[in-house]
């Protein structure tokens, strides 16, 4: 039996309670608790094999529909409807299944390949075998820059640190102790005695005692609530599902009044039949489930270009459809890693330090933080990489900074530093004699100097705090041991103070731009962290996401409404931007109550931290450089170069793809419609029906669909991110598109009925008036596709060549057709034959009134009150 709160346990009680002791277990009953407790690793889902993406291709409304349109012509045995219903199916899948493979093996090479290793002590004897054999009871050993591979309670720790941001949101480095003994109740963040599954020693070296592997610890915990969280369905597919509904419902009552006049009119069962199948061809847009696949997949090939990895094609549109993003802070927007923003020296106002700096009183400074120092600065690949401790880190880059050209020699004695003691020393040997030099908290450094102004330093040390900083002194002094002793505090006496240094985590330099693009697109974004809530409003002051403290909520009192209710906690979390001291299950928590609020969320993150909101959210959004496999495997899109602002560039893109979509359900659906206006009309004046299924399949998919799928490629118009986000409930048939559809139905409709009518009228043959109608209807497509490219802009505004792929294709799609009119066979089942040039100029010339009719709609809806005015969307943040 594990021990439950081993954080409560001296370090013998726990050692007693796992069965162990200061020999660690004997190799046996090593082996004997692996078959017990199982291996130590998480459970990884399985990548879905080629046939099971295939298969998911169809598992779409729209496909189900086609699916019964297929069914009903091969139980009438119309084998050409069939064969080109299956047909686009297949080419669906297809475009479908080869972006989703290549999208998985792209996420699949950004996970690690090195197997974890871990150094265990086992019958008094050091093993260093694989992680995942580690068992509850061994006595692991951790040293700096070591990944923990299991949780712990320490037995021992000498100046260990731990980054524990992956999990707690914590940018800087915990101090761990193996002597305390904690309350059951404590914080994960402050179970001081304890180090866990994934963080890593930053400094010291330490011994401990495992007490969960796999998916008992903290890491695990959260895994399995990943686990057991079912994502919500992408904006995407919940717009075209009610789509897809409103469609087979108008399909199914067309069908049945069409049905009802026909039956009426003494038609046979047969002729009614074939007839609600040429209704269901020309109302169900057949091209749109290849088109939109295209559109999604131009999408993911532009967001790639722009280090934006999706692994589900549907991703691409749901962060465009986004209207709230919930932001880690630490790795996210801010660097991870410490920096000195600034430095206080004695009777000077704060400021920041420039390169190159060659003040004297500053280099003095710097020289005493380069000697005080564990860690080191080395060179590779022509950058500079920090090995060991952050703040020892950035206390060399302020010395590079400052222009310390003196490089420390080795200490001749040191005082690692302790928590305990809170403060380092290192006597070192420079060109001005022996000379010691001491960092750590200011009034503990202050007690060692003389002639310091011990009150206006706690004043500024004070003053620098609450602008979010971490504060250290630095001071210097001479000192010369004799034979035989050794440095310790009570030889720190006298020493000159030289000034305090301010660090912070620093913000990603193109954060706050991409925040001001976040604030300019209608997007709410708000920072997620475990920080301290003076820190994080410090950060979000710096990239202008937040002010006043009232903006700012801490994970305890997100727990105190969360007791009261969903209700309050809604209240609670709709007017805070910035979110402190947040544990993983309250992330969790802010997501949800977002999406309680009516926001379609994205989240972004790297650590185990945000896992289960990553999950929750409507797209999440993971660190691919340095974020963890657990997150990366979680969301939906991954970031490759770890940036904040390939976020909005990801936005952007989701805008034009989903603009793209709409363009494409405009071109099919309008022609559709008309379609459908050109039967009821014939139907209405008793005449034959002017085409017949085959000849609205040719339409739909291979004319209209050369040029939808072009119009998948459509650039963007170059206003994605001055509009408000589309809101959540919007519907894809909203007042314009509804507009722009009953125009051009009733546009198409009625001149091409009025076209056939008359040449039957004129004694034309049923099947010379089909083939002028079926090549009228062409041309009505083509006007329409170039229709297609704005909602707002004029054709005349937009340069053809801007999409060379629509131009073409457009004119492809023409040529195609007339190119069936003089091939053999393929002319016989289309029911086509040439035309004369004088009557193809004719429909041309006829088919432009269409051009012309759009080109009116758009100048009205530009002078209409409302067209410019902004959808509402959240006030309250960026």
């Amino acid at each position: 039996m594990l021990p439950r709160h081993p954080h409560a346990l001296s370090a013998d009680e726990a050692l007693r309670a796992l069965g162990s002791d200061a020999r660690g277990l004997d190799p046996g009953e090593a082996a004997a608790r692996l078959e017990r407790f199982g291996r130590n690793a998480l459970p990884r889902p399985l990548a879905p094999g080629l046939g099971a993406v295939f298969l998911r291709q169809f598992r779409s409304p729209l496909i189900y529909v086609l699916l019964a349109a297929a069914l009903v012509s091969l139980l009438l045995r119309d084998w050409s409807d069939a064969g080109f219903i299956f047909a686009v199916l297949l080419v669906n899948a297809a475009i479908g299944t080869y972006q989703e493979y290549s999208a998985e093996r792209s996420a699949e090479a950004l996970r690690s390949l090195v197997t974890p290793r871990a150094r265990v002590e086992r019958g008094g004897t050091v093993h260093e075998l694989n992680a995942e054999e580690v068992v509850p009871g061994d006595l692991l050993m951790v040293e700096s820059g070591a990944k923990l591979a299991a949780d712990v309670r320490l037995i021992a720790a000498h100046n260990l640190a731990l980054d524990e941001s992956l999990l707690t949101g914590e940018s800087l480095p915990v101090a761990k102790t193996a002597a305390a003994v904690l309350e059951p109740e404590a914080m994960l963040s402050e179970r001081l005695n304890m180090a866990f599954a994934g963080t890593i020693a930053t400094s010291g070296r330490a011994r401990g005692v495992v007490v969960a592997t796999g998916l008992d610890t903290a890491l695990g915990r959260i895994a399995a609530s990943v686990l057991e969280t079912a994502p919500p369905k992408p904006p995407l597919i919940v717009r075209m599902e009610r789509f897809t509904n409103a469609i087979a419902l108008a399909v199914g009552v067309a069908a049945l009044g069409v049905a009802a006049v026909a039956l009426a009119r003494g038609a046979t069962l047969a002729e009614v039949f074939l007839l609600a199948v040429a209704l269901a061809v020309s109302a169900i847009p057949e091209g749109l489930p290849v088109a939109l696949t295209v559109a999604l997949a131009v999408g993911t090939r532009r967001m790639a270009r722009r280090n934006v990895i999706v692994r589900r094609l549907v991703a691409v549109e749901a962060l465009g459809s986004c209207t709230a993003i919930a932001s880690d802070k630490t790795g996210t927007l801010t660097r991870n890693e410490l920096a000195v923003r600034r430095v206080q020296l004695p009777g000077e106002p704060a400021r920041e330090v420039a390169e190159g700096g060659s003040e004297p009183r500053l280099q003095r400074l710097a020289r005493a933080a380069a000697a005080a120092n564990e860690a080191m600065l080395v060179e590779r690949d022509g950058r500079w990489v920090g090995i060991g401790d952050k703040v020892d880190i950035a206390l060399l880059v302020l010395a590079r900074k400052a222009g310390v050209g003196e490089v420390p020699p080795p200490p001749l004695a040191a005082i690692p530093y302790e928590p305990e003691l809170r403060f380092a020393a290192s006597l070192n040997r420079f060109a001005d004699g022996e000379r010691v030099s001491v960092k750590g908290a200011v009034q503990t450094v202050l007690e060692m100097c003389a002639g310091a102004d011990a009150d206006a330093i706690g004043a500024q040390e004070r003053a620098l705090a609450a602008e979010g900083y971490r504060v250290l002194a630095l001071a210097e002094g001479p000192l010369a041991l004799g034979e035989g002793e050794t440095l310790s505090r009570e030889r720190l006496r006298g020493l000159e103070f030289l000034g305090m240094v301010a660090m912070s985590d620093p913000p990603r330099p193109e954060a706050r731009a991409a925040l001001e693009d976040c604030r300019r697109a209608g997007i709410a974004v708000s920072m997620l962290t475990g920080d301290h809530p003076v820190t994080a409003l410090a950060v979000a002051r710096e990239l202008g996401l937040a002010r006043e403290p009232a903006e700012v909520v801490t994970g305890a009192e997100i727990a105190q409404a969360a007791a009261e209710g969903e209700r309050a906690l809604d209240q609670l979390i709709a007017g805070a931007r910035v979110f402190a001291r947040i544990e993983p299950q309250q992330k969790l928590a802010i997501v949800q109550s977002m999406q309680r609020n009516g926001h379609f969320v994205a989240v972004t993150g790297d650590g185990v931290n945000d896992a289960p909101a990553l999950r929750a959210a409507q797209v999440g959004v993971a660190m691919g450089a340095s974020g963890t496999d657990v997150a990366r495997e979680t969301a939906e899109i991954v970031l490759a170069d770890d940036n904040f602002a390939s976020i909005v560039a990801g936005v952007e893109e989701g805008r034009i793809a989903y603009g793209n979509v709409r363009k494409v359900i405009f071109l099919l659906v309008s022609t559709g419609a008309a379609e459908i206006v050109l039967f009821v009309l014939a139907l209405a004046a008793g005449v034959p029906l002017p085409l017949v299924a085959v000849q609205l399949l040719w339409l739909n998919l291979v004319t209209n669909g050369i040029q939808d799928v072009a119009l998948a490629f459509e650039p963007a118009e170059g206003s994605e991110l001055d509009r408000p986000p589309r809101a959540p409930r919007e519907r894809i048939f909203d007042r314009p598109m509804i507009e722009r559809v009953g125009l051009s139905a009733l546009v198409i409709g009625a001149l091409a009925f009025a076209a056939y009518y008359v040449l039957l009228a004129r004694g034309h043959a049923l099947e010379d008036a089909r083939n002028a109608v079926l090549l009228l209807m062409v041309l009505f497509e083509n006007v329409q596709a170039f229709n297609s490219r704005s909602e707002t802009l004029s054709v005349f505004r937009h340069d053809p060549m801007r999409n060379k792929l629509l131009f073409f294709g457009t004119i492809a799609a023409q040529l195609v057709h007339i190119g069936a009119m003089y091939t053999p066979g393929l002319a016989g089942v289309l029911g086509v034959r040439p035309v004369s040039f004088g009557l193809w100029l004719e429909l041309l010339a006829l088919a432009l009134v269409m051009l012309a009719a759009m080109e009116a709609h758009k100048r009205l809806r530009r002078r209409r009150p409302d067209a410019a005015r902004p959808r509402k969307t959240d006030p309250g943040g960026p």
